[in-house]
């Protein structure tokens, strides 16, 4: 039988990997050209970051800037940069929901954003994501400083208001690269630090199963599946990088921001984790000065990639504008108490 058409791993909905190692992506292929949009007035343009990583055009990202930055050089703007989601192994910065919610949440919190095109598992597993975040993390810094090629960061963007996001495994991959900033030997360009992670329904699992992820034993099998197609089998499903509440509360003091946010959707089987990552981290030993549930009801996984967001009733508008006043608080923050919200 031609190995370019047995099946080795069936990972449906997401991707089929045949014998031979070719990998057939079911789900966010679709890509659309960076540009003005027309709804918000963001513009956005594509840049290569590292040609020599990665297949392709390299480690590339898309970058966002409000329609009104342009026209002024003095404006500095906070800096956010966004890992989308997608299980590690399919979507890209480039892809219409992706694109659609940057420019979303760009307008609404007035930030200059670097949307990572990261390497995709299986092709390239687990860690290889976390290390392209953290080179385009370290490039967007350093770019705000002029120490690099970039116009619009070196002339809009201010790392000392710097802002990590993500969603689904995008959130997973921010909170990893938060541990790393963090973490001895992973400071960033200038002595930066993240002021505020928001992670948008992280994917986090792990062995023993939380109230909202239910109780079959299928759906546990499952979530090892995807876990051990995505990171080679190099990790368990305990492993601290997928489920943080495995770590002991003394390890989140190398959590490496000052604020943090995590949403959750009342339909999502991992709102509980997302819950309890931040009662963890309001218990822990991280010095942080504010950790924020927000919560939306009636929607599930991701509901704000939806062309329709989900079914309206302005959940999208609602959740892009907590985000928006959370970043916009961290000079209020700055002066305030060091309580654990």
């Amino acid at each position: 039988m031609d190995p370019d058409s047995e099946v080795d791993f069936d990972l449906s909905p997401y991707l089929i990997r045949y014998k031979s190692g070719r990998v057939r992506r079911l789900v966010g292929t679709s890509r659309v050209s960076a540009g003005t949009d027309a709804a918000t007035g963001v513009t956005s343009k594509d840049v290569v970051i590292d040609a020599g990583t990665g297949t392709g055009a390299g480690l590339a990202a898309r970058l966002f800037i409000p329609a009104n930055a342009l026209g002024e050089p003095a404006t500095r703007l906070p800096l956010l940069v966004y890992f989308h989601g997608g299980v590690f192994a399919v979507h890209s910065a480039f892809s219409p929901a992706h694109t659609r919610l940057l420019n979303a949440l760009v307008s609404a919190a007035g930030a200059v954003a670097v949307s990572v095109e990261y390497r995709l598992a299986p092709e390239h597993p687990v860690p290889a994501a976390y290390d392209d975040a953290w080179a385009a993390l370290t490039w967007a810094v350093a770019s705000c400083a002029g120490q690099g090629p970039e116009p619009w960061l070196a002339a809009h963007g201010d790392a000392s208001r710097l802002f990590v996001a993500g969603d689904s495994a995008g959130g997973n991959i921010a909170h990893n690269v938060t541990l790393r900033a963090g973490m001895s030997g992973g400071a960033l360009p200038g002595g930066a630090r993240i002021e505020g992670m928001v992670l948008m329904h992280p994917y986090f699992r792990g062995e023993a199963r939380l109230p909202s992820e239910g109780t079959d034993p299928r759906a546990l099998q499952t979530s090892r599946r995807i876990w051990s197609l995505v990171c080679a089998g190099r990790y368990g499903l305990d492993h601290p990088c997928i489920n943080p509440l495995a770590m002991p509360a003394k390890d989140w003091a190398a959590l490496g921001c000052r604020r943090a946010m995590v949403t959750v959707a009342e339909l999502d089987s991992m709102r509980d984790r997302g819950r309890r990552y931040v009662e963890a981290l309001r218990g822990s030993a991280w010095d942080g000065e504010e950790a924020v549930l927000y919560e939306t009801d009636g929607a599930g996984h991701v509901y704000f990639l939806e062309k329709h967001g989900g079914g309206g009733g302005g959940k999208v508008e609602k959740e892009m504008a907590a985000i928006a006043a959370f970043m916009a608080s961290s000079s209020q923050a700055s002066t305030g108490c060091h309580a654990k919200l």
